[in-house]
């Protein structure tokens, strides 16, 4: 349900930070990565230790730790979750969100933000029906902070009323309902090529490229990330699988094309594989010998067939939205539209792969997105910035589409 999603727990110092090890529980179960930021008051009721144990990551408690700030920093902390979670969130945690207050980890990390927050209430009911809580959880409403619950029940002081955390298992379905919401590529179906392909010369000789696959793996998990089903159609790379996806590894060019017509039907299509353009037309069934027998031999070449070319073609298969790599060396711009014409396809991500940027391999990219009637250059990022924003653009891509059949129809 969460699957790949990061999520930033806050817990502050109410009673209720006793059930936040189940929570950090279930949040794991249910897919999610889990950071956790503890405050003073929480950690009298449940230890970093033990929430470190459970989400497997390091627990952030000290504002001016510098050992964790030299590691995340404050700032990274804020901007790398995609949903900060309070829970318990206690009333004065909450006058703090409500008057922009940074006095600690947790508060400053919630004010230095722009990620989305959701916020689980957790106090008696006499705080909780406090006008100035009421004044403070209307204001957070209004900037648009997800409440779950309180809900009503018996307290930990013997009262009964509204103010008890909502359970476990009601915060993770609100926190899944939440990126259903978020979610604008629902319903998609994309196939993401990635990664070389071997071509075989013979058992233990192959024709390949330098592709590491990271950037068509991070592509592909943005995509999830946006609610589409994904097929991930892989060379072979060294690296793990993007969680939530469906891959499909594969090791020719023809092996690749076998599985994206498997793959289909689709929605879209991003062609992010260095496929060899060329394999040896008959590879030996043994070991090619140095013995005089390579020194003769010449490699007869037959083309590779055109993935991209071959999903861009018209016909009730097409993908909606088909976007092909062009990996060039010189002229990148120029020869990525020259590429969309004779492809037809509809995007081009065009990449300077020449061997001083660093692309093949590394972990940043310097891209610019061609169409058939502009062209963006993005700044130099990280191939899984890249990868958002990417996804962001299909996404946009989509909506329009949507509206502007909407406005046809009516």
């Amino acid at each position: 349900m969460l699957s790949a999603k990061r999520i930033l727990l806050i817990v502050t110092g109410g009673i209720a930070a006793y059930k936040t090890p189940d929570l950090v529980r279930q949040l794991r179960k249910a897919g999610a990565e889990v950071t956790c930021a503890l405050t003073e008051g929480g950690s009298k009721f449940v230890t970093p230790l033990t929430l470190q144990s459970l989400s497997e990551y390091t627990v952030y408690t000290d504002l001016f730790s510098l050992t964790d700030e030299h590691e995340m920093g404050h700032i990274e902390l804020s901007r790398q979750a995609d949903l900060i979670l309070v829970a318990p969130a206690t009333a004065n945690l909450l006058a703090k969100m409500a008057h922009g207050l940074a006095d600690d980890l947790a508060s400053t990390v919630l004010l230095a933000t722009d990620t989305p927050v959701l916020v689980a209430p957790a106090m008696n009911v006499r705080m909780w029906d406090h006008p100035a809580t009421q004044d403070n959880a209307a204001t957070l409403k209004a900037r648009g902070i997800g409440f779950i619950g309180p809900d009503q029940g018996e307290m930990a002081c013997g009262e009964q009323g509204e103010g008890r955390m909502t359970e476990p298992h009601g915060i993770v379905q609100a926190v899944t309902d939440f990126f259903e919401t978020q979610a604008p590529l629902k319903g998609k179906h994309a196939i993401v090529t990635s990664g070389p392909t071997h071509e075989p010369i013979d058992p233990v000789r192959f024709i390949a490229n330098r592709s590491s696959g990271k950037q068509g793996h991070a592509i592909a998990q943005a995509l999830k990330n946006l609610g589409c089903t994904v097929t991930l159609i892989s060379g072979p790379v060294d690296l793990p699988s993007p969680q939530g996806v469906n891959v499909v590894d594969v090791q020719s060019a023809q092996d690749m094309l076998k599985a994206v017509q498997a793959a289909l039907p689709a929605d879209i299509a991003v062609c992010a594989a260095a496929v060899a353009d060329w394999r040896v037309t008959t590879p030996a069934l043994h070991k090619l010998k140095k013995d005089g027998q390579m020194k003769t031999s010449k490699l007869e070449l037959v083309e590779n067939s055109d993935i991209l070319k071959i999903l861009s073609q018209s016909g009730p298969a097409r993908p909606a939205l088909v976007i092909g790599f062009a990996a060039e060396t010189e002229s990148v711009v120029d020869n990525a539209r020259t590429k969309l014409a004779a492809k037809g396809c509809d995007w081009i991500m065009a990449n300077d792969v020449s061997e001083e940027t660093g692309t093949f391999g590394g972990d940043d990219n310097t891209v610019h997105l061609v169409t058939r009637s502009f062209v963006q250059s993005w700044p130099k990022q990280s191939k899984t910035d890249v990868a958002q924003h990417l996804a962001q653009h299909i996404a946009d891509h989509f909506a329009k589409s949507t509206i502007n059949e909407q406005g046809l129809g009516a």
